[in-house]
């Protein structure tokens, strides 16, 4: 009796352990150097298992292994290696039976695996590993299913302190009885969202020089605007993988051609594609509360310095961030970090463009280059989809050639240097009505360009040349010719705070018959300031250009009064009582031929004074426009009459004037005028 009962515990206890067994799983550490030494013998890449094994036998037989390291043979600093938190290998029993284990399903749960970058292509990257022998023979194991969960890709050079991760992978691949391989799945790179699905027939081992049929399908919003989908062979070649017969499509457009990555060391990648149409976004910056500005957020092209590229692609038609160019074909080369990629006979709007661009990221700080020959393009829509610039209109000629620096859109144009020459021919200024301004500036200081919709400016020629030095441009031959009005100028545009300061002739012509007509274009008289910020900026006339000459600003100012609004000024009533200059017909019947500032014209002009010294601070002995200090002072008027000059009547209908400075502003005239 006492014996039954000894082997009735002995059995419960076995069943207890039996269970336990069955759920936490026997432990396996003894096979962990057996498992270590094979890996070693048959792929040449050494497994470190640091963390606890197990062997489970429910709800099937499975193998566990927890914070295990493959890393590559030769590999010293640990730069290539897969670290895996825990793997788990589900085993059906007769295949363990046979010598032929069957891997029913792989799960690698958190693997990372390490990629290294290299600047040079020096040498191997790795050792090469030893090839695995064929899966055919006894004791070699067949997997039906692998499923990936958090893994990651970490890309990184130490010397350069840099790191770049693609994260959140999740995948899952199978293996049918046909060879046929389908994997599918997502990451994360940054912020933007990766699924990606790839189907393969895959030949017996071993796979070198074998073609491999593939079918690749990618969406990457982030990256593209459509999901790429695309068929190839791929063919293994020691290092190098070779795609040959590339075709697909990206969105609805079709592509084919050819490519190969030498793997080696440093990535060489060579491509060559057609498209049908290729798209390819811009990034826009974000709308602003406040007044519009360049972007301070920085973007990082250092990748650049980890990969070497030839590539050769055209298109039957590329839109690059909204504008259109058709046809077009470019060769990029990569190599030590510059990215050169050079176009010729870029089909733009009906014109066409030739240059290079450059973008060396060898550097701490980036530098851009740029040089291209635009000709015969129709600026509006160039002008329109490449920098949201709608007001000009006509065929455009240019010539560029810049340079610039930083890591950011407001230090790239603060950076600027090189020069620009730009020429429109035959076309408009839309929304700006510029002969109108001109005529406003008689009665009054214009804020902002005066834009209207059912407004334009017909221009026959408009061109400057500007030299570009840390930012700002200059230009000292701005020249406007147009069908009603001729400008020249010179000055400065302050490309990093978006500033502006004009120094304009303006001149406008008497007649609708035109440049080259009777009439020759009569001039303001008084040079024109524009400056501000381009969006809205102030334009109101340079007081400072009437004291540096004035006989012949008062000459221009009569010759205007003639030529602009009709013989003896008959049309000046528009201009707030300029009507009496010279007799004219329009409030100023009763003036005296002989007083040429009779009637209204001296409190038109007070405007223009009172303008003048608002915007310069003359009359507080400030600085003037142009940046001289003003040391010539007005006399104080005189209440004694010349006794050689008869009194004049006074007007009959004259009117009151406009404001209670006017008349002494008339003496202020008469007096700088001497006349």
């Amino acid at each position: 009796m006492r014996m039954v009962k000894i082997a009735a515990s002995a059995f419960a206890a076995v069943i207890v352990v039996a269970a336990l067994l069955l759920i936490v799983g026997v432990p396996s550490g003894y096979l962990t150097s057996e498992i270590q030494s094979r890996v070693e013998r048959e792929t040449g890449y050494k497994l470190t298992i640091a963390g606890s094994s197990k062997i489970g036998i429910w709800p099937s037989l499975n193998v566990t292994l927890n914070d295990v390291t493959l890393q590559a043979p030769g590999d010293r600093d640990g730069t290539s290696r897969v670290t895996i938190g825990r793997v788990q290998a589900d085993v059906t029993l007769a295949s363990l039976w046979a010598d032929r284990p069957q891997v029913t399903e792989l799960v690698v749960h958190k693997p990372v695996l390490h990629v290294p970058l290299l600047r040079e292509r020096s040498g191997q990257l790795i050792s090469p590993a030893r090839a695995a022998a064929s899966p055919a023979g006894p004791g070699k194991a067949a997997v039906d299913r692998i499923t990936v969960t958090d893994g990651v890709v970490a890309f990184s050079n130490l010397r350069d302190r840099v790191e770049s991760r693609i994260e959140g992978i999740n995948a899952e691949a199978s293996l049918g009885a046909d060879r046929r391989l389908r994997l599918t799945g997502s990451a994360r790179s940054g912020s933007q969202p990766l699924k990606f699905a790839v189907n393969a027939t895959v030949p017996n081992p071993p796979l070198e020089r074998q073609n491999i049929p593939l079918e690749l399908s990618l969406d990457a919003p982030g990256l593209a605007q459509a999901t790429l989908a695309a068929k190839a062979e791929v063919r293994l070649n020691g290092s190098v993988v070779m795609v040959n017969g590339l075709s697909g499509t990206l969105g609805d457009a079709a592509f084919n051609g050819w490519a190969s990555v030498d793997l080696a060391s440093k990535p060489l990648l060579k491509l060559d594609l057609d498209f049908q149409r290729l798209d390819i976004a811009g990034a826009r910056a974000p709308a602003s509360p406040g007044p519009p500005s360049w972007s301070n957020a920085t973007f990082d092209i250092s990748g650049l310095n980890y990969l070497d590229a030839q590539i050769r692609a055209s298109a039957a038609e590329f839109n690059l961030a909204g504008a259109r160019f058709a046809p077009a074909a470019i060769d990029a080369t990569l190599g030590s970090g510059v990215l050169k990629v050079r176009f010729s006979n870029l089909g733009a709007y009906g014109g066409q463009a030739d240059g290079e661009l450059s973008a060396d990221a060898s550097a701490a700080e980036p530098v851009f280059t740029l040089r291209s020959d635009l000709t015969g393009a129709r600026a509006l829509p160039l002008l329109t989809a490449a920098a949201d610039f709608d007001k000009l209109d006509g065929k455009m000629q240019a010539k560029i050639a810049v340079r610039s620096s930083g890591t950011s859109q407001r230090a790239i144009m603060s950076n600027l240097n090189g020069t620009l020459f730009v020429v429109f021919q035959d076309g408009a200024i839309r929304g700006l009505n510029v002969a109108k301004m001109i005529r406003s500036l008689t009665s009054g200081t214009l804020s902002g360009w005066q834009e209207k919709q059912d407004q334009s400016t017909d221009l026959t020629h408009f061109s400057a040349s500007f030299r570009l030095d840390k930012g700002q441009a200059a230009t000292t031959d701005l020249n406007l010719v147009g069908p009603l009005v001729k400008m020249t100028g010179i000055g400065t545009i302050d490309l990093g705070t978006r500033q502006i300061a004009f120094r304009v002739e303006p001149k406008l012509v008497p007649t609708t018959e035109g440049q080259g007509r009777a009439a020759d274009p009569v001039g303001f008289g008084i040079p024109v300031m524009i400056d501000g910020p381009w969006e809205q900026p102030r334009i109101y006339p340079d007081m400072q250009g009437i004291f540096d000459n004035p006989d012949a600003a008062y000459a221009k100012l009569k010759e205007m009064g003639k030529g602009l609004f009709g013989p003896d000024g008959g049309g000046l009533g528009s201009l707030g009582g300029l009507g009496s200059l010279f007799g004219g017909t329009q409030g100023g019947a009763g003036a005296s031929p002989s007083d040429p500032l009779g009637g209204k014209l001296g409190d038109t002009l007070g405007n223009l004074i009172q303008q003048g010294l608002s915007q310069g601070g003359l009359g507080q002995g400030g600085p003037v426009p142009g940046g001289r200090s003003q040391s010539r002072s007005i006399p104080p008027t005189s209440a004694v009459p010349d006794p050689a000059t008869p009194a004049l009547p006074a007007p009959a209908d004259a009117a009151a004037p406009p404001s209670g400075d006017s008349p002494a502003m008339n003496e202020v005239l008469r007096q700088l005028f001497n006349r």
